[in-house]
């Protein structure tokens, strides 16, 4: 049983979320606008958030962000906006999860179960090392020989994915369904990009790399370049 804190503004949608997930076992509570849903959160934090974009006093990713400065928590964001854009730029905000309505009770509940799994395996390995890269789950730091890399956090998770894996080949595919939760197919310019990203950040790019390995026609493998 997870405590979910559900911040929906829409009556309907909220009593029948909080009655479908009541039924699957958890304990749900609920707030009808971003900042209650912020204080609730603050005063008694729950297992994961479930959060709107539309409320009525703030937009739900101004929630995201101040959650985010003060708070680990999973969030998973339920909204009606499907916009590609929208949806990268409030994972990359912090959210763990990105759902589109309308969706099925079955869906949200395996949606929290997943990112609750996410986060007890991140707990469970907190500090990774490949090579000179330390990777903290913990405190979601990264040294590069000692030195700080300044990471988003779609980067970091992406990092993250890669090394629990690390000399093994990831597929994109694989990548936006663990890293995205986008398991039915997505973009694979989103991967790209991102990886170009994290390549820059590492000093490294595809042609000249060093941690990150793309196997053509395959997907990508974090190695150590000394090994």
């Amino acid at each position: 049983m997870a405590v979910v804190m559900l911040i929906e503004d829409d009556p309907r949608i909220r009593d029948a979320v909080s009655r479908t997930l009541g039924d699957r076992g958890h304990a749900v509570r609920s707030a009808s606008s971003g900042m209650r849903g912020l204080q609730e959160v603050m005063d008694d934090p729950p297992d994961v958030v479930v959060l709107d974009l539309g409320l009525p006093d703030v937009d739900g990713r101004e929630v995201l962000k101040m959650l985010r400065a003060v708070q680990t928590v999973p969030v998973i964001v339920a909204t009606a906006r499907d916009d590609e854009a929208d949806m990268i730029a409030t994972l990359d905000a912090g959210a763990d999860d990105y759902v589109v309505k309308p969706f099925s009770a079955e869906q949200l509940d395996a949606r929290i179960r997943a990112v609750l799994r996410r986060a007890k395996e991140d707990g469970a390995q907190t500090c990774i090392r490949v090579g000179g890269l330390a990777i903290d789950a913990a405190t979601r730091e990264v040294t590069l020989d000692g030195e700080p890399v300044e990471l988003t956090r779609k980067e970091f998770d992406l990092l993250h994915h890669l090394a629990l894996n690390a000399g093994q080949v990831v597929t994109k595919r694989q990548l936006l369904a663990e890293v995205w939760q986008q398991p039915y197919g997505g973009a694979d310019k989103t991967v790209d990009v991102h990886l170009s990203w994290l390549r820059r950040k590492l000093g490294e790019s595809a042609h000249e790399p060093r941690y990150l390995r793309t196997v053509r026609g395959v997907g990508v493998k974090l190695v150590d370049p000394g090994a």
